[in-house]
């Protein structure tokens, strides 16, 4: 998409490791990010667990990677060769992307909707029973993959590869100049957007209540609601192409 925001300043809450394809997108548009990362990306609490779970790839029918994250953090102790017969499944276009630069060609991506239920829809999905599936994640999240997949036959285990937890900073800069630096905020995530709540405190809640707030699914958007913002915006799909196209269309007063 081809468009022009004018100079837009938007709020990127993305862990860092997260939001540069994002900010590059708004600065190749003519916009300003301001990069706030309010979650960071650590070691997992249990990283033997994970890596128990990951020795066993090679036995597994499908790998599942849910985020660029996961496979970022689970490649290390993958092993070096996987059988041709085990899938591999991506949640989305990022992740399929990362599998790729890693060297392992994703089989099953979701086509439309980047998400746990996009994937789920898949035909290759549907009949599992006695199949062996490796969710590789972050600690906590969903269970929608596990309990679908489960309720279809399948023998699910996770490979908790890292944990996210809100960051340790101050938002006092940012909620004084509030008016000059934010137009538009993001949260790409229900986790995301407590921990930016969090951190903005009662002054800075008040501001981004009456900001635009582009979000990636209805979850989200709900949880925005919950809290009192008001200007809430629902990308069509996932991913940064969506935000964009909503951010442009904020942009021209759409």
């Amino acid at each position: 998409m081809t468009c022009h925001l004018h100079g837009l300043s938007v709020l990127v809450t993305r862990p860092r490791e997260q939001s540069d394809a994002l900010c590059e997108l708004i600065e190749q548009a003519h916009g300003r990010p301001v990069r706030f990362p309010v979650m960071e990306i650590v070691p997992p609490g249990d990283p033997d667990a994970a890596a128990k779970v990951l020795a066993r790839a090679a036995s597994a029918d499908l790998l599942l990677f849910v985020s660029a994250n996961a496979v970022k953090h689970a490649f290390p102790r993958l092993p070096e060769i996987l059988p041709a017969e085990t899938a591999v499944a991506a949640v989305g276009r990022a992740t399929a992307r990362a599998l790729e630069e890693a060297g392992l060609e994703p089989d099953l991506v979701p086509e439309g909707r980047f998400d746990s239920e996009g994937l789920l829809a898949l035909p290759q999905l549907q009949e599992m029973a006695g199949k062996r599936v490796i969710i590789v994640r972050g600690e906590g999240g969903r269970e929608t993959l596990r309990e679908t997949l489960q309720a279809r036959g399948a023998e699910v285990a996770y490979a908790e590869v890292y944990r996210r937890r809100c960051a340790e900073r101050s938002a006092a800069n940012l909620v004084a100049h509030w008016e000059a630096l934010v137009e538009v905020a993001t949260a790409t995530s229900v986790a995301i957007l407590d921990c930016l709540w969090r951190l903005l405190g009662e002054a800075g809640q008040a501001k981004l209540k009456e900001t635009p707030l582009v979000v990636l699914s209805g979850r989200i958007a709900d949880r925005a609601r919950e809290l009192g913002c008001r200007r809430v915006v629902v990308t069509r799909q996932a991913g940064d192409r969506a935000i964009l196209e909503s951010l442009c269309e904020l942009a021209e007063g759409a």
